[in-house]
């Protein structure tokens, strides 16, 4: 059972609602899939839809009834299923679209924003079924609004599938072009990973793992208003109190959404998952992570000292989090995504933050590379290479990191391309021209690191 709400903690969260932006990002209904495989592929997708309907008929309705009832703003309905790649692989079939329909179709059905786990976790090597989502996934995200991806090309314990990096760097460049006509959006669906957790309920990396119940509720949660109010309320406070000050803070959040997140899973007889604290920006006024990292002292996110303030910062929210449920789990950090955060935006369009600053600050934060854009004329090999780096970093670091970039069809370094939504708007960011083609070709595995050992 939750703990208890009193009077004055009611009164402040209502506060944080009105004034800094608190809300429930996501509610994210996970569902098993696994029972849907045969050896037909048309049956499958028959399976995956009368599934998915049946089981999230009542998310949204919940949800809204939930959300009326507590008065917190609850942005996401989503679902999470199974890796496709699963799904599919009995039928035998080449082309998973039809899957990737089917979801989409189901996804309108219930009324939900996004379905997540349109996904291979090949880290170790593929299988038939892993080669044929991948094979279908430009096509996929072109044809479809609310389907998302992820391939998982990396863990710790495993080391990093180099062939499958290889072949990312072309299927993104694909899927962007395939979405030209709207910024390469296709790209925004898909999420590449290095230590993928089972229980994320954020697109586009979510899917419900096969370690997973065969449901549960995940609920994501995002206070970067409240922590930057909370920060500016301490002008001259040492950075060891100012730890402790968002350490609270993100207790007290956490606490919210597993509030939400019980009764959520009490309505629908659904089991409850994991609350997920991540500050996760948008681009509303004072709902920046970059501003937190300012409001810290940093006159731009992107100057010397960035890394290290956003350690500081990923480290409370964790603590936080952690103190506050015994249930955390998902990604639970701050997100960096460039075109998703009105702070990060300003920082790279004045030259403060650059693409490498952005990967040094992946090396402590929650996710890594996210929703940034690059020109259109990006080789696909360095797409590949920018993967590896960043999976790399997970690896090493035994950390879940991730690369969401958009290769912007016919945008040079200085643009803008223009997403809409959540998605927000992204500044095309200049890439190092120097060909890493010659290792990219190379291809085979890198080896796990020494502490995949730790047996």
């Amino acid at each position: 059972m939750a703990a208890l709400f009193s009077s004055s903690e009611i009164l402040e969260t209502i506060r944080m609602v009105q004034a800094e932006n608190l809300d429930i990002r996501t509610v994210t209904l996970g569902i098993s899939l696994r029972d849907c495989a045969t050896s037909d592929l048309k049956e499958t997708c028959r399976r995956v839809y009368d599934k998915i309907t049946r089981t999230a008929e009542r998310l949204v309705p919940v949800v809204e009834e939930v959300e009326a009832r507590f008065g917190i703003p609850i942005v996401n309905k989503r679902i999470a299923v199974t890796p496709i790649a699963l799904v599919g692989e009995p039928s035998g079939a080449e082309d998973y679209v039809p899957l990737a329909e089917a979801l989409d179709r189901a996804a309108e059905k219930v009324g939900i924003n996004f379905i997540g786990g349109f996904s291979a976790l090949v880290h170790k090597g593929f299988t038939c079924g892993d080669r044929a989502l991948m094979r279908s996934l430009p096509r996929a995200l072109a044809t479809t609004e609310r389907v998302c991806a992820s391939v998982n090309v990396a863990t710790t314990k495993a080391g990093l599938n180099m062939d499958a990096v290889r072949d990312l760097g072309h299927i993104i460049k694909e899927t962007a072009r395939l979405t030209a006509d709207r910024g390469g959006i296709g790209c925004a669906k898909l999420v590449v990973f290095c230590n993928a957790p089972e229980d994320n309920p954020f697109m586009a990396g979510a899917f419900h793992g096969v370690g997973e119940a065969e449901c549960a509720v995940n609920v994501g949660v995002s206070g970067p208003g409240v922590v930057l109010a909370a920060v500016r309320q301490h002008p001259e406070a040492d950075l060891g109190t100012i730890a402790t000050v968002i350490k609270n803070t993100a207790f007290k959040i956490t606490r919210m959404g597993e509030l939400v997140a019980r009764e959520v899973s009490r309505r629908l007889g659904v089991p409850f998952g994991i609350v997920d604290l991540s500050l996760a920006p948008t681009t509303a006024q004072g709902d920046s992570v970059a501003e937190i990292l300012e409001a810290l002292g940093l006159e731009r996110c992107g100057a010397c000292g960035t890394t290290a303030a956003l350690a500081l910062l990923n480290d409370a929210v964790k603590k936080g989090g952690a103190m506050a449920s015994s249930y955390v789990g998902g990604l639970s950090g701050a997100f960096i995504p460039v075109s998703e955060d009105s702070g990060m935006i300003r920082a790279v369009k004045e030259g403060a933050l650059t693409l490498e600053k952005l990967e040094a600050m992946t090396a402590v934060c929650s996710v890594g590379l996210d929703m940034f854009a690059v020109p259109g004329d990006t080789p696909p090999e360095v797409i590949s290479a920018l993967i590896a780096d960043e999976a790399a970093i997970g690896m090493i670091n035994q950390k879940t990191t991730a690369v969401r970039v958009i290769p912007a069809p016919g945008k040079k370094a200085g643009d803008m391309v223009e997403f809409g939504g959540l998605l927000g708007r992204a500044p095309v960011m200049p890439v190092n021209t120097f060909s890493p083609a010659a290792f990219i070709a190379r291809g085979g595995r890198i080896p796990a690191p020494l502490p995949a050992l730790g047996n």
